[in-house]
């Protein structure tokens, strides 16, 4: 697919089924968000549980009512039921599946939650002239569970999981100044270098997503991850819940320029 195209031919691609892979680096210059779609009784604990999280959950968007699909808060013709290249349903906390399509699976008291991604940044930090390896490989960026606890809101409950990019010791340190400049997409990293420290054992086996390399005199950088939410999700057990799958992002109408700050 034409990584020049605008978010919303890029979505109505994905709606015809024609993209279903990861969305990093298209739809260049605009937000990309991370999705959790709960019954409309578990829906204030996950707002209160984002609001006490908000560096790995924060939040872009949301339904206005329970049951409504449509998005145009965040851009033309939003179906967040088809607009997704790939999302996982979750019962009882337990994956049980990953489909392109949600419209059999939609209930009227579903309540969207829209979260603030990585790619976001990735933009910023490839504008100042640093590297992202998973770009340059053109894979998944990879994903860790790690022993950093979130806190605790109503049901849920956790530890953030982050996404890691390997830098030189000088770009990791410009890194922090561009992404503290973007809070509502993870903002700075939460940790530079040893990944024990984390809980991370084997930095070449992420829990999702691909691994890259981490060359000579780099150091991995760890930026919370959108993917928390799913870690809270499965120890919550909620009977019925849908996420993205990691890597495969709603891409809005809405600029990154519009989320940093000064």
């Amino acid at each position: 697919m034409n990584k020049e195209m605008t978010p919303f031919e890029i979505r109505q691609q994905i709606r015809r089924g024609e993209f279903t892979g990861n969305t990093s680096g298209y739809g260049q210059g605009f937000v990309q968000g991370n999705l959790a779609i709960l019954p409309k009784e578990w829906a204030n604990d996950f707002l209160q549980f984002c609001q006490k999280n908000p560096r790995p959950c924060p939040i872009v968007g949301m339904s206005n009512l329970p049951g409504e699909f449509m998005l145009p808060d965040l851009g033309q013709d939003i179906d967040i039921r088809s607009d997704v290249p790939k999302y996982r349903i979750y019962e009882k906390g337990v994956l049980t599946q990953e489909v392109a399509d949600l419209t059999s699976f939609w209930r009227d008291d579903l309540v969207t939650f829209v979260l603030g991604c990585s790619f976001s940044f990735e933009e910023a930090l490839i504008a100042d002239g640093l590297e992202v390896r998973n770009i340059t490989e053109g894979v998944n960026v990879p994903m860790y569970r790690t022993n950093i606890p979130c806190k605790s809101a109503g049901r849920f409950s956790g530890t953030t999981v982050v996404s890691m990019r390997p830098m030189k010791a000088a770009d990791a340190i410009r890194a922090v100044q561009i992404c503290t400049r973007f809070p509502s997409v993870h903002g700075a990293p939460l940790h530079l270098g040893d990944p024990d420290q984390i809980g991370i054992n084997d930095i070449n086996k992420p829990d999702f997503g691909d691994a890259v390399t981490i060359k000579e005199g780099e150091l991995p950088v760890f930026w919370a991850c959108g993917v928390t939410p799913q870690v809270a999700i499965e120890q919550a057990k909620p009977d019925f819940c849908i996420t993205h799958s990691p890597g495969h992002m709603l891409i809005t109408d809405l600029p990154n320029s519009r989320l940093a700050i000064l």
